[in-house]
Formats: C-alpha cells, structure tokens, sequence
C-alpha cells in the first residue's frame, strides 16, 4: 500500500543528530524528514495529514518534547530519542502514550525496532482515520427522520415496532430503513449496528422524544 508508506519525523534541536538519524532511517528504506524545533514540525505537519511518526527529543528551547507530545494528543506514534532523561519525563513521556523511549547513544538495533514499531501504528491509525471519516461522510447523508429511524433499529425492533414508537406506519418505516441501509452502504443489520457503535451513536437516544401509537400517522 504504497499511499500508505508512513512519513518519519525527526525533531531534535541538534543539526548533526537530525542528519544522522535522518540518514540512518533513510538507509532502511524509510520516508524521513528533520526539523529543529517543534513549530516547524507542527507547520509540515499540518500541510500533509498522511500516516507518520515522530522521533522526538525530549529537551529543546520553545516547545520541549514533552509539550510537543500534549499538543499532538496521540494523533501520531511518538518515540522519544534524548541524552537527557529522568525518571519523572519518562513516566510522562510513557503515560501519555510514547512508543519507546531510546537514550543517546542509542543502538541501531533497537531504533529500527522502535521505529518498525511506531510506523505499523502510524498506518493503522491512519486507516482508522480513513475509515471514520468514510463513516460520518455517509452519516451525513441522512435526513434528519432517517436518523431517528436508524436510532430505533440498531436496537433490533421490528419495522412495526418502529412505526408504534414514532407514530407512523409500518409501510413508511420500511420505506426509511431501506433509504438509511443503501445511503450508508451497509447490507444487513448486523453491519449497521457496527456502523453505529464504531460512530458513538447511541440507540434510542439519538432519536427525539418517540410518538405513540394514535399520536399521529405523520412520518
């Protein structure tokens, strides 16, 4: 999946260990690309989206690794490479969900490792990125009473029990329920049911407050 080739960001305030790993991760077949500082890693980063992960210092002028790793929210795997651990920056560090945390001079072997790692997570999230997106886009497509439809069968009610609960008939239930399964391109129940946990939809909730029975026959 060559669109799915994850970019290596190299963040370290040292020019010669940003060339080096740069060139390091470049000979073992992967994307690389070094910056200085973190700003100038926020501004590449924010110009292309695509699957990465960060080799990270952890002590740099401005913004230090670890405010780096806040500020990105565990949107990309973070592998921190420094000469100037402690105990209290690790526990942060791996609290908030670093890959690895590699001390300088650090070994080849266990970079690539880290970095094998940390790039099978950056392509697996980034798929996951993907497929939510595909979700709420075909989400979107609904109309506001398919919505409320979709609410009441992922709870596995009967098309008649549908109509019962919203005031309608079962003939316009049906009709809806077909509209909701070809917009969001799912061929059974069981799919729309996935479809709704993996969005947080919750069932009935989402639905506003039901009709009952003789409360009107409008849909």
């Amino acid at each position: 999946m060559s669109e799915h080739v994850p970019t290596v960001y190299i963040v370290d305030d040292d020019p010669g260990v940003v060339r080096a790993l740069v060139r390091l991760v470049k000979a073992h077949g992967y994307q690389a690309v070094g910056f200085g500082d973190a700003w100038a890693f926020l501004d590449a980063r924010a110009a292309d989206p695509g699957p990465a992960c960060v080799m990270l210092d952890l002590q740099m002028p401005g913004m230090d690794g670890i405010a780096l790793q806040r500020r990105l929210d565990g949107e990309l795997p973070v592998i921190f490479v420094t000469g100037h651990a402690d105990v209290p920056s690790t526990i942060l560090a791996m609290l908030a969900g670093a890959t690895d945390f590699l001390l300088k001079p650090v070994q080849e072997d266990a970079l690539l490792a880290s970095l094998e790692r940390a790039c099978r997570c950056a392509v697996a999230r980034h798929l996951e990125h993907e497929e939510m997106a595909g979700l709420r886009e075909r989400l979107e497509r609904l109309t506001p009473r398919e919505r409320e439809v979709m609410a009441w069968v992922v709870t596995g009610r009967l098309n008649k029990q549908v109509a019962s609960e919203l005031g309608t008939v079962e003939k316009t239930i049906k009709a809806h329920r077909a509209s909701v399964m070809r917009k969001l391109e799912v061929g059974s129940l069981a799919e729309l049911v996935r479809m709704a946990d993996k969005l947080g939809l919750p069932a009935v909730a989402a639905a506003r407050t039901p009709h009952r029975a003789g409360a009107g026959a409008g849909a």
